[in-house]
């Protein structure tokens, strides 16, 4: 173990590590390290490891730290001599920050510690040496505070918890008749550096470290313990991201941003994060500290002229009244900005996608604290990846892997109507920091959020500020709503990392959290009101605004041309109305690769049909109840063939147990008696006789049409009636018939007889003919088993993974919400196997299925309609497996699309 190397240094244009080592030092630290090697100017450091992290587990902190610390000593000695100071000094200290850094970026997640060497003794050095006294207190007392919070448990646990610092802040704020922060002297700071140190002292019962290298190491391991803290877990959940990856721990030089007003501090993207646009944008604050701007305390001011004119136009201030107040860093220090946009274009073009950055001005000299490619919008990601591949800055192939296929989701819903948004009442504006519509009532509390959501209701969440604890509630609301913050806040970071709408920023905004309400001039909102949030323009409405259907050409357009090159999946959709393939089309899709033929017995007058043909004493009375049926299903068929213009079209046939359409409650079994002209009694010993124990293994699927071969027979005329009168209008038609619930090949057998037989009649009536194949859904375990044996009569196989899902694991899908959380938590599952195939499990039963069947018939089309159709990582599993197809609702045809071209270039890699 001795021999592994822990601790990578970098600094003056020097890196151990590089860019492509994301893995072993995280994506900050690699991007340190390449900064270095392009001749960036980055403050002098090291990194610890992600394997560090995953040690950290297994031998605890002493035994991390014994590991470590020879390394660490001497990767701090080479950090003294570049930076000319020394750690632990009583006279020339070097101060360092302590960072997370996952291999992909989850802003706010985890902790950070800076100033971290200031002590009494180092403190009197730094004001000496920087010759501003405040300044040194100040940095002491963030140090205070940041270190107590995160290492020492000073935080509070909950909202009804309180901030033992911030109460001191304010009661020194009252006490002096201080407002800002930035008003308190350094006599001020001195006093509550004590004070914050006297409540530590109380609330642990152990005094504040004073020994910089016992800070340290605190600092580091406290990093490392944050991998594992809720929001982590739950953001990692969110976006799929395994625990074995760790973090790394970024070591790394101190410079200082609130040494006066000829420092500052910033946070850019090289592109515009919620619209794509190629621009330059970004905050900044002069005399502050990296998380005074992203936690939105003071309200930033933009980098270039022209987001400072944009904003001001957005916040209603005039030019001169921005000139004099809100000034831009490129009019306020013009030669540091001309380096800070030469160092942008220059992360761009070589790192070749959109840049976030963090940077500090210390006393005029520009220092480079991170680069990492930038969390953006759906609506963004698509617009760089067309706008760099007509640049010249990527290729075809690397477009279309830079669009993540579930970002997808957030071009394919409505936006707002624009009649109905030009007629509402604009409550205020704030700045567009994820742009979409969100309605929803109003709730403050994250915690209410996610209750309100588990109970149905649609929620915008508002705040003054959001904090990363607040992540829960900001992916259950709607939509977020800050009073504080700017386009870099951590609403507006991961807000557009969710796909979420978001305003920030919006200054008119009073939030009374004890009234909870919210107060905008003369207009009191209480929670549970009303509003609509406008994310690509800022405007908050009263009440709900009517939405409509987004706009897919252009970029979006694009895209998909792209994908369908590089594809070898075909995606079809789950349709069973001309309505939904009409959008299926729209969007895409190929064909349907499921069409549930049952849905469509529920609309108008047809339940009743279905319920006389359930009820029928007899199989002349269930012809009866089928011939009324037969024209409506035709006239369904009709309209599919149509719209889908020649492309395959997949019908299911019946599939759920008869007593899912018949009434089960009495006020409704009595209407329909008295409508059958029957008794009560007859209609209720009906219903009882079709209830079943376990109806999800019981009489449906193929079993009903081999127990009444007369539904199979009304079904199949009306198919194949529908495709020859389509096919009369000179449009081209491919039918595929699909036997539901097979597991064995008999089953199969009896049910294509039947088939066959009444297409034959057809033909035999209309002395004309179509071709027409027949298949099943593998759904059941014993069908994937036998496949060999079910391929001999199976023209296709269409696998339906919600059952297969249900059948192989065991559980029910409308009941492992019971226990899915727990078993999320304690790792027995990694994730919903309902959301995301079970590879391991009923993956392998899906390959066999597909080698044990084209073992048989040769070149089987093979596909699969279950929801995991439309689910990336499942989808290239389809694609591993050498599926044909997959099929998924319409809305999730693009995300499918997208996700096939992914597994083929990710395979030619």
């Amino acid at each position: 173990m001795s021999n592994v190397k822990r601790v990578y240094s970098f600094g003056n244009k020097k890196a151990e590590g590089n860019g492509k080592m994301k893995e072993l030092l995280g994506g900050k630290g690699a991007n340190l390290a390449e900064m270095n090697l392009i001749g960036i100017p980055v403050p002098a450091g090291f990194t610890i490891t992600t394997e560090v992290c995953t040690e950290f587990y297994t031998h605890g902190k002493d035994g991390v730290i014994a590991m470590i610390k020879p390394d660490v000593e001497k990767a701090m000695k080479e950090v003294e001599a570049q930076m000319g100071m020394e750690f632990g000094s009583t006279t020339n200290p070097l101060l360092m920050s302590v960072r997370s850094g996952a291999r992909v970026s989850m802003p706010g997640m985890m902790d950070t510690i800076l100033n971290l060497g200031m002590n009494d003794q180092a403190v009197e050095a730094v004001a000496k040496r920087s010759g501003n006294p405040r300044f040194a207190w100040d940095s002491y007392r963030r140090f205070v505070q940041m270190y107590g919070d995160v290492v020492l448990g000073m935080k509070p646990q909950s909202k009804e918890d309180h901030d033992p610092f911030e109460e001191i802040i304010d009661e020194m704020k009252a006490a002096k008749g201080i407002v800002n922060d930035t008003e308190f002297t350094a006599d001020d700071l001195k006093e509550m550096v004590a004070r914050f140190k006297a409540a530590v002292t109380k609330q642990t019962g152990k005094d504040f470290p004073n020994d910089p290298w016992e800070q340290l190491w605190g600092a580091v391991c406290a990093v490392f313990e944050s991998w594992m803290n809720e929001r982590a877990i739950l953001y990692r959940q969110m976006h799929k991201y395994p625990a074995e990856w760790g973090t790394a721990v970024n070591v790394q030089a101190m410079v200082f941003g609130n040494m006066g007003d000829n420092s500052a501090t910033g946070v850019a993207f090289t592109r515009d994060a919620a619209t794509g646009e190629n621009i330059f944008n970004g905050e900044y604050l002069v005399n502050a500290q990296g998380e005074d701007v992203v936690a939105g305390i003071r309200t930033p001011q933009q980098i270039t002229i022209e987001g400072s004119r944009r904003w001001a136009k957005l916040q209603g201030i005039g030019e001169e009244e921005r000139k004099a107040k809100y000034p831009s860093l490129e009019e306020v220090m013009p030669a540091v900005y001309k380096e800070l946009d030469e160092i942008q274009n220059h992360l761009e073009t070589y790192f070749k996608d959109m840049q976030d950055i963090e940077f500090t001005i210390q006393d005029g000299k520009l220092w480079m604290l991170q680069t990492r490619s930038g969390k953006r919008t759906g609506e963004a990601m698509v617009r760089m990846a067309m706008e760099m591949l007509s640049e010249g800055l990527i290729d075809e192939k690397t477009a279309v892997l830079r669009v993540e296929p579930a970002k997808l989701d957030e071009l394919l819903h409505p936006v707002f109507d624009k009649e109905a948004v030009a007629k509402a009442k604009v409550l205020t504006k704030g700045l567009p920091a994820s742009p979409g519509a969100a309605t929803g009532q109003i709730v403050f509390f994250a915690d209410d959020a996610e209750a309100w959501k588990e109970n149905g209701k649609e929620t915008i969440l508002v705040r003054i500020e959001t904090s990363p604890e607040d992540l829960k509630g900001m992916n259950a609301a709607n939509g977020i709503l800050t009073a504080r913050g700017g386009m870099t806040s951590h609403a507006a970071v991961v807000a557009r990392g969710m796909g979420k709408c978001c305003v920030s920023g919006a200054g008119a905004i009073q939030v009374d959290y004890k009234a909870r309400t919210m107060t905008i001039g003369d207009v009191v909102l209480k929670e549970g009101d009303w509003i609509s949030l406008n994310g690509s323009t800022g405007e908050v409405y009263e009440g709900k605004v009517a939405t409509q259907a987004a706009d897919l050409s252009g970029d979006f357009g694009k895209l998909m041309d792209l994908a369908n090159k590089y594809a070898h999946l075909k995606v079809r959709a789950n349709a069973d109305t001309p309505r939904d393939a009409k959008q299926a089309f729209a969007f895409g899709a190929q064909g349907i690769g499921l069409c549930r033929t049952e849905h469509m017995f529920f609309e108008g007058d047809r339940i009743k049909a279905v319920r006389e043909m359930i009820l029928a004493d007899d199989e002349q009375g269930r012809r009866k109840a089928l011939a009324k049926l037969l024209p409506i299903q035709r006239g369904d068929f009709e309209g599919l063939f149509e719209v889908m213009e020649g492309n395959p079209v997949t019908v299911r046939l019946l599939d759920p147990p008869l007593h899912e359409f018949v009434p089960h409650f009495e006020k409704e079994q009595r209407e329909l008696a008295a409508e059958m002209g029957v008794s009560y009694e007859k209609i209720k010993e009906k219903v009882e006789a079709l209830a079943e124990v376990n109806p999800m293994l019981g009489h449906r699927g193929c079993r009903l049409g081999n127990t009444y071969p007369e539904i199979t027979e009304m079904q199949t005329r009306a198919i194949i009636e529908a495709a020859m009168n389509v096919k009369k209008k000179g449009i081209p038609v491919h039918v595929e018939i699909m036997v539901p619930l097979v597991g064995n090949h008999k089953e199969l057998k009896y049910q294509k007889k039947v088939i066959d037989a009444t297409a034959n009649e057809v033909f035999a009536e209309r002395n004309d003919k179509i071709d027409y194949l027949i298949g099943t859904m593998i759904e059941v375990p014993r069908a994937a088993v036998t496949a060999n044996e079910i391929a001999e009569v199976a023209q296709f196989f269409s696998f339906g993974t919600n059952d297969l899902t249900q059948m192989t694991l065991g559980f029910s899908r409308d009941d492992i919400g019971k226990f899915l959380p727990e078993y999320l938590k304690k790792g027995i599952l990694k994730q919903d196997p309902f959301q995301i195939l079970d590879v391991k499990g009923v993956g392998q039963l899906i390959r066999e299925a597909v080698f044990k069947g084209r073992g048989v018939r040769e070149g089987l089309k093979c596909g699969i309609c279950g929801e995991h159709g439309g689910e990336p990582s499942s989808v290239e599993f389809c694609h591993y497996a050498g599926l044909n197809y997959v099929s998924c609702s319409p809305f999730r045809v693009p995300i499918a699309r997208l996700a096939a071209a992914h597994a083929a270039l990710k395979q030619e890699k």
